[in-house]
């Protein structure tokens, strides 16, 4: 299978640069262990024939030792202890030791779920200082059908390219006096945006763990080095197990798309202090409908194929997922989800970050997004119609981000469902009990 093939070939090297990046941070105690590990199978080995020898029956001349009737010496207790803590570290994974502040006896998951990416903490750096850039500047180097994570809080919008976050997975940003966490899983096409204020412990500083759970990114935080699963915004491993952060709307978009929609937003800056080579996909191929996860090792639903786009929602305790490739064919979609009326838009015109080298060069995939239909007390009711939005009432036209850009109602727009874009076998994984929509 040539694709097989290249996609295998294109995993290696992305490992690869992982794990040089991994060797340039991960401590001496690694090679150390695997040095102690061979010592003590010496030792061991060395020790069997001087136990073989206490155990021969004494000669008629030889008393036999008395059994000592005292108990250890302190010190030769807590040397016990401590050989046998060292014993039990060295059969931890490598990636603990990178954890010396993280509770491992307070988790919601086994342990066993979680695999490593190959990278030691923020060895993805996250940007925790993004700088921002008018569209003027952004148009030299992020063409108009690239992807884009759309976020808008208290009026004012930013993009956040893909072709950003695919190298560094997670942007702390502000707006105003509120902190939020923009996110990028490329394994899982997974954009999400949380807000960083976590009760009493304040606003957070969230990283890249390099570990992954059902091929998901785990972050960590900055104040108790807690494991957060990205796609559920639950904290999984550490003092703060069990906290949910707060999800925040966002869409995947084409830049052309948000830029007519918001004027007035900026874009992030391709100064990150990092070198990077923006605007190519270092997971190259990966995209593609017949591939497979990457470290995945759970069981695909069978219900759609593993790297099927779906527009994800819950409402309620109801989760429910819509095929692109449905959507392709239905680009409005009512619907009712736990008894509240939804309304799913869907459109042309955006590439996959995931697809071809070139993000710009890759193939168009579209995007989506979720809203109430009701807008000033009144449901409204779309259809598609010569390539366009429309509501039944007004006959105005909408757009994917569920802005009213044409018509009596332009200039209006609905109220977006928390809502996004994966790929299934990552919402199946964690929403195992999810509906799939159907026409």
């Amino acid at each position: 299978m040539p694709f097989r093939v290249k996609f295998l070939a294109l995993s290696a090297i992305i490992i690869l640069t992982m794990l040089i990046a991994a060797c340039t941070t991960r401590t001496s105690d690694d090679a150390e262990s695997v040095s102690d590990d061979s010592v003590v199978a010496e030792e061991v080995s060395a020790d069997e024939p001087a136990e073989a020898e206490a155990t021969e029956e004494p000669t008629a001349t030889e008393e036999p030792a008395p059994e000592p009737t005292e108990e250890p010496a302190t010190g030769e207790a807590d040397d016990t202890s401590e050989a046998i803590a060292e014993e039990e570290e060295d059969r931890l994974p490598y990636w603990h030791r990178w954890w010396e502040d993280t509770d491992f006896t307070n988790t919601t998951i086994s342990l066993d779920e979680i695999q490593s990416g190959g990278v030691p903490p923020d060895g993805i750096p996250p940007i925790d200082e993004p700088k921002f850039v008018e569209f003027d500047e952004a148009d030299e180097w992020l063409g108009d059908q690239e992807p884009v994570i759309s976020i808008v809080v208290d009026d004012e919008a930013r993009a956040y390219p893909l072709q950003i976050m695919t190298w560094h997975e997670i942007v702390n940003d502000e707006f105003g006096d509120r902190a939020i966490a923009v996110t990028f899983c490329p394994l899982c096409n997974a954009a999400i945006s949380f807000d960083r204020e976590v009760g009493d412990h304040g606003v957070m500083r969230f990283g890249v763990s390099g570990l992954l759970r059902h091929s998901d990114l785990i972050m960590w935080d900055d104040k108790t080095e807690s494991w957060w699963q990205q796609m559920t915004g639950e904290a999984i491993v550490g003092e703060l197990a069990g906290e949910q952060l707060t999800l925040l709307p966002s869409i995947m978009v084409s830049y052309a798309e948000f830029k007519e929609t918001y004027p007035d937003a900026v874009v992030l800056s391709r100064d990150t202090g990092h070198e990077r080579t923006y605007g190519n996909n270092p997971y190259a191929g990966y995209d593609s409908i017949d591939s497979s996860p990457f470290l995945f090792d759970g069981e695909h639903d069978e219900r759609n194929r593993p790297m099927e786009r779906v527009l994800t929602l819950e409402i309620g305790d109801e989760p429910r997922a819509y095929p692109f490739s449905l959507l392709e064919d239905h680009p409005v979609v009512h619907d009712e989800v736990s008894g509240e009326p939804v309304v799913v838009f869907w459109a042309p015109g955006a590439t996959s970050a995931l697809d071809e080298t070139s993000i710009a060069e890759s193939r168009d995939v579209g995007s989506a997004g979720a809203f109430s239909p009701i807008l000033d007390g009144t449901e409204l009711s779309f259809v598609h119609v010569d390539g366009e939005i429309r509501d039944e009432q007004t006959d105005s036209t909408w757009n994917v981000l569920g802005h009213a850009i044409d018509g009596e109602l332009e200039g209006e727009r609905l109220d977006e469902i928390l809502n996004g874009t994966h790929f299934w076998f990552a919402w199946a994984a964690f929403k195992p009990d999810t509906t799939v929509w159907e026409p």
